[in-house]
């Protein structure tokens, strides 16, 4: 992003955790708020998958940068993950969900229970599990922000498992903010077609990092906020800095 009007942050000391992190958004963030100085634990599959995303990352995985072999798909797993945090770290303070991945197959009067299971139950199981796990222990210095795409709201045939597990984790988000009132900040950011280094889009990886910075830095409530080109990257940044969303 070039806008000279932007300052990072400085999140010295934040503490967020990036679960789906070692993704080609997830990068983005990781990256973005690796620059903003905070802490920044992403949980990875196992140690090979860890060292690739430490080498892909280059001169930008520094000291800050904690990666941890943990399996958070259940709720067992993502308790145990958030409060070891918790126990490690001191606290937690942000969370920033981009997990998840794209699945084409048949129509929805088609589909077998495997596909039901990989591409509804599991991705929506696992939002679910870090969001209880983690929203009771964020602190008022931090967000919970959750990525999707514009599946959430656009049907696509052939893709239909896509569309609704991502609708109901903006409905999860909705319920969450709804819940916690003033005591807790719980986003959406609602994506278009992302550039990241498997595809090419309107908006970069980078700037979704930008913009999840700006939700934990900022004083903004819970809101949902779409990004679909540099326009509303831009737009999201300044009324965010400003302190409020729409």
């Amino acid at each position: 992003m070039n806008d000279t009007t932007w300052t990072t942050p400085d999140l010295t000391g934040h503490r967020v955790l990036v679960p789906g992190g070692t993704g080609a958004v997830g990068e983005g963030v990781v990256r973005a708020f690796l620059e903003a100085g905070a802490e920044v634990i992403v949980p990875t599959r196992s140690e090979e998958r860890s060292a690739e995303f430490r080498t892909m990352l280059g001169h930008a995985a520094d000291e800050h940068l904690h990666l941890v072999v943990h399996d958070y798909t259940s709720f067992a797993g993502a308790q145990d993950l958030v409060e070891q945090i918790v126990h490690f770290r001191g606290g937690l303070d942000s969370v920033v969900a981009p997990i998840g991945g794209w699945w084409q197959g048949s129509t929805l009067a088609e589909i077998t229970e495997q596909d039901w299971h990989s591409a509804f139950t599991v991705l929506g199981t696992t939002h679910m599990a870090v969001l209880r796990a983690a929203l009771p222990y964020l602190t008022d210095a931090g967000a919970y922000t959750v990525i999707v795409g514009d599946s959430s709201a656009w049907p696509v045939p052939g893709s239909g498992l896509v569309s609704m597990e991502q609708a109901a984790l903006l409905m999860m988000q909705r319920v969450a903010a709804a819940e916690t009132g003033s005591s807790r900040r719980v986003f959406s950011l609602v994506l278009g077609p992302v550039t990241t280094r498997h595809a090419e889009g309107f908006v970069e990886a980078k700037d979704v990092g930008t913009v999840t910075v700006a939700i934990s830095a900022g004083p903004v409530p819970s809101a949902s906020i779409g990004l679909h080109d540099h326009g509303e990257v831009q737009t999201a940044l300044s009324l965010l800095t400003a302190g409020e969303a729409r």
